[in-house]
């Protein structure tokens, strides 16, 4: 059977939602965007001079490994295709495997153009910080100096919000928002005056949510300054100066190069599924960058630099690129332990010291991941064309077997405990979660915990559209609305192992947010604030 893809977007993969309302129709278009491995297309791409799959050090018994644990995930998650990328102690290590599209299969190569999903949120943050270098905006300054008009449900947010808050996702409100406003160069400024509605989770500034509808905002800020669009406004500030050739935001810019095609897994095999590809214009600063790995590579090795282009012009202070990923905000999970983020980096500790920074994409069939140790020079980025990308991506970038081998650094420890009921049971309830849908109807996630052998067990249940209230209190079969199992074992206070059904750890963590009283307020699960209901 399909299994219910996810339609949101986060480095370590966000809750599965319903594809009620999301995609949409229109798959035709997917097909066209993915049918352009001609020859004759291949000819007109621009190419880099390496081909054949890969670059460097490939007698390295490290690189060897990688091969390896690569070559298995991808036949054990049903992954057509994968590219990698590695900066390691100098040296640069590129390489494809597999194939693009299981239908018209193509090799894939470090050329070949995946979506990188949220990765795209460092390319508005470094946007938003060559303008600051450039006087014409202040990262503590409130949005509404840039935007006048800004506003969401919380008058005092909407008027006293900054611009870090926005980009280090502690705006507080509402984030999943991902309402299509079309193909028009005004989508996103319809997208951000339509946040109106949107509900204050927090006040800004005070709790780690991840938001996508903030980056938006951002995004449209970089519209307004530079007075033309947020496509045309990334590409000269940073996508071409890098030299980024094969980094483009829309369809039309990538025909003839080689493109990695969306698959779903269905009965343990990849199957081609073009609707996954498409992605509302509006979206664009928070996920809506497509890049091949060597471009990742190069992304990298800019952030990890002095700040200079390749042709020597300087693009940023390496004082702006430290401060991007210094000075976190708000700490808590979104996936593994977070100090915060700072300027759309995610900060992450490890046991040894050295801080991971780190992002990545989550998109249906196109599932990424990015990190980088400065203190080390090392950098891992990985690109897949499948929905079973979400467990390789796992494996490498949440688990610590890249960082051990690379960069001699790990998780902070984390080991399961057995509680008592009576520590249990302020964790026990019912948690809603909500998102907007491309078509702007509001969907809901129903998590129910109990506790069960000294750890919490229960389920999320994903609806359509309805009162958040009446969701608290229904009791109605929902037996119909797509269900998954949650399972949590903590390690430490509010701080927990995400469980598989059969009880043992799938690498990822969450915690629980407790409120102004010291009572638990909410479960944040892959960055998502999920509230306690009050039953």
């Amino acid at each position: 059977m399909n299994k219910c893809p996810r339609a949101g977007d986060t480095d370590g993969g966000p809750v599965r939602w319903s594809r009620r309302g999301f995609l949409g129709a229109a798959s035709a278009a997917g097909c066209a965007t993915l049918s352009l491995t001609t020859p004759a297309a291949q000819a007109a791409a621009p190419r880099s001079a390496v081909q054949g799959g890969g670059t460097g050090d490939t007698g390295n018994p490290l690189f060897s490994a990688l091969d390896a644990k690569i070559e298995t995930a991808m036949k054990a998650y049903a992954i057509p295709g994968a590219a990698v990328g590695v900066l390691w102690n100098g040296v640069e290590y590129v390489k494809g495997y597999g194939v693009t599209n299981v239908d018209h299969p193509v090799p894939v190569d470090g050329d070949t153009v995946f979506r990188v999903g949220s990765t795209t949120k460092t390319f508005t943050g470094t946007a938003v910080m060559r303008l600051v270098e450039q006087g014409k905006v202040e990262l503590d300054a409130p949005v509404r100096r840039y935007l006048p008009d800004f506003t969401v449900a919380d008058p005092f947010a909407a008027a006293h919000v900054t611009v870090r808050q926005l980009l280090d996702h502690s705006a507080g409100w509402l984030g999943d928002d991902y309402q299509d406003f079309g193909p028009g160069d005004d989508a996103l400024a319809r997208f951000v005056a339509s946040m109106a509605r949107l509900p204050q989770l927090n006040a800004p500034g005070k709790v780690f949510a991840y938001n996508n509808a903030a980056l938006c905002v951002a995004g449209r800020i970089i519209e307004v300054v530079t007075g033309t669009t947020y496509e045309a406004a990334v590409r000269k500030l940073i996508i071409d100066p890098l030299g980024l050739d094969h980094s483009r935001f829309s369809s039309d810019e990538i025909v003839g190069f080689d493109v990695a095609a969306s698959h779903d897994v269905v009965d343990g095999k990849a199957v081609l599924e073009p609707s996954f590809w498409l992605q509302p214009r509006s979206l664009a600063p928070t996920g809506g960058l497509m890049s091949s790995v060597r471009d990742q590579l190069s992304w990298a090795r800019f952030h990890l630099g002095d700040g200079e282009a390749p042709d020597g012009t300087r693009l940023l202070s390496r004082a702006s690129l430290q401060r991007m990923r210094s000075a976190p905000g708000p700490g808590g999970t979104l996936v593994v332990e977070l100090d915060g983020m700072g300027v759309t980096w995610m900060l992450r500790p490890t046991a040894q010291g050295p801080r991971v920074v780190q992002h990545g994409g989550t998109w249906p069939g196109q599932i990424s991941g990015f990190l980088m140790v400065p203190a080390r020079g090392f950098a891992l980025t990985l690109l897949t064309n499948s929905e079973g990308g979400t467990q390789l991506r796992n494996e490498l970038f949440t688990d610590d077997w890249a960082l051990d081998r690379f960069a001699g650094v790990t998780n902070l420890p984390a080991a399961a405990k057995v509680l008592s009921g009576e520590d249990l049971a302020p964790y026990e309830g019912r948690y809603l979660a909500q998102r907007i849908g491309d078509d702007g109807a509001v969907e809901d996630v129903v998590v129910e915990l109990n506790r069960h052998d000294g750890r919490l067990r229960g389920t999320r249940t994903f609806r359509g559209s309805a009162d958040a209230d009446q969701v608290a209190t229904e009791e109605e079969d929902s037996a119909a609305d797509p269900t998954d199992e949650v399972g949590l074992a903590f390690y430490r206070t509010d701080f927990a192992l995400d469980l598989a059904p059969d009880g043992t750890p799938v690498g990822t963590r969450s915690d629980f947010v407790r409120g102004p009283d010291g009572k638990v307020a909410w479960w944040r699960d892959h960055g998502r604030l999920y509230r306690r209901q009050v039953l």
